[in-house]
Order: structure tokens, then sequence, then C-alpha cells
């Protein structure tokens, strides 16, 4: 096919508005009439319908990702059925994508001319990339940081985890899913400070007071 595309990785801490973002893309697609898929992985499991919603209250219907999802399958059945592809791919929470389903993605790229853009977090609550975005930094044309800052002014990095009393949480799985009652999105600094205080709380000799 003649014509070109890109994948692009557009990432982001939680609350940066990265959903927002795409759907104001698909919105402004359907406006001007150009083909477009929206997609997420099914992993996260807070809508019990198949949609995409931002935290401000806008959402669209998209298509689920499985974990034995083929996505370059999807858009070549797609392709022999219309003789046709999307022009675009919107792909929210794309850090749940794995290694071999962003490699699809890069082939429908490729072979079909499509314009895939994926939407993720880059690190998890321990400040390590997930398998996804990891991918994403590998082999993506483009790649843009949404910023958004932190309570001190600096710019995020770290999607903390925390407690029911807001504390910070450093163990557990990789992926529980959540919003502001389990995530904190911080600075570097902040992160290490709130771990290091929390490292002293938990040392501290019992309060005469606790006798």
């Amino acid at each position: 096919m003649n014509r070109l595309g890109k994948l692009y990785f557009r990432y982001g801490t939680m609350g940066s508005a990265k959903t927002a973002m795409l759907l104001t893309q698909a919105y402004n697609f359907e406006e001007r009439g150009m083909a477009y898929m929206c997609f997420k992985p099914v992993v996260d499991t807070r809508d019990a319908k198949n949609v995409i919603r931002s935290r401000i209250g806008i959402e669209r219907e998209c298509q689920w990702i499985y974990p034995d999802t083929d996505l370059y399958a999807v858009i070549r059945r797609i392709f022999e059925e219309t003789m046709e592809t999307p022009g675009w791919m919107l792909i929210d929470e794309a850090q749940f994508l794995s290694a071999e389903q962003v490699d699809q993605l890069a082939h429908v790229v490729d072979d079909f001319g499509c314009n895939v853009v994926c939407y993720g977090l880059r690190t998890d609550f321990t400040s390590h990339l997930f398998e996804g975005s990891r991918r994403l930094f590998e082999i993506a044309d483009s790649i843009d940081e949404i910023k958004s800052t932190c309570s001190c002014g600096r710019k995020t990095i770290v999607n903390a985890r925390i407690d029911s009393l807001g504390r910070i949480v450093t163990e557990g799985e990789q992926v529980e899913i959540g919003g502001n009652d389990k995530y904190m999105a911080v600075c570097r600094k902040c992160w290490t400070n709130k771990r290091i205080e929390l490292a002293r709380k938990d040392t501290l000799p019992f309060d005469s007071d606790d006798i």
C-alpha cells in the first residue's frame, strides 16, 4: 500500500489527561469524516462495558483487546472484507499490551499504512517499565510525553500506589486497577521522601502512650 503510517506513543502519569486527549482526537476524526477505530486492553475492568472513559466524564465505545488478541489479524480481516483499513487506530492504556501485540501494531503500520496512536503509562508504582511501554519505547516512530505537575511544582514521574490512609505502598502486584483512591502521581523527589518517611515510621519504637 502507498499510504504511509506511523506508530506513536504518548505517555504520561495518571491524571495527565491522556484519555481525554485520545477522546478529543477521536471526536476530531469523526467531525472530519476520517476513518478510525478505538481499542483498549480488557485488563482495565473499571468499566463494565467496552468504553474508553475519561476522568472528566466523556466516553466512547471501543473494541476490547484480550491477552490473546492478534491486532494484526484484526486489521487484516477488515482489509480482506472491505479492501480498506482505518486511517487511524487509537489505543488507550497501552502499557497493558504485550510486547508481541506492540510488534503486531508496528506491522499494521508498515503493511497497511495505518497511523497507530498509543496512550499509556510509562512505569508502574515501583517506577519500573510496563512490558507494553518498554516495547513502544523501543520501536515507536514518535514518542511524546504528556506532562503534569506534582503538588510541589515539579513534573510528575511516578504513579505512586497508596493505601486507604494515603500512605505509599511499595510492594504488591504490578497491575492493580484503580483511580485516585489507589494512586497519586508525584515527582521523583516527593516519591523518594514519602518512602523514606514511611520507612522511618515503620522502624520507630512504640510510643509510651500505647502501653
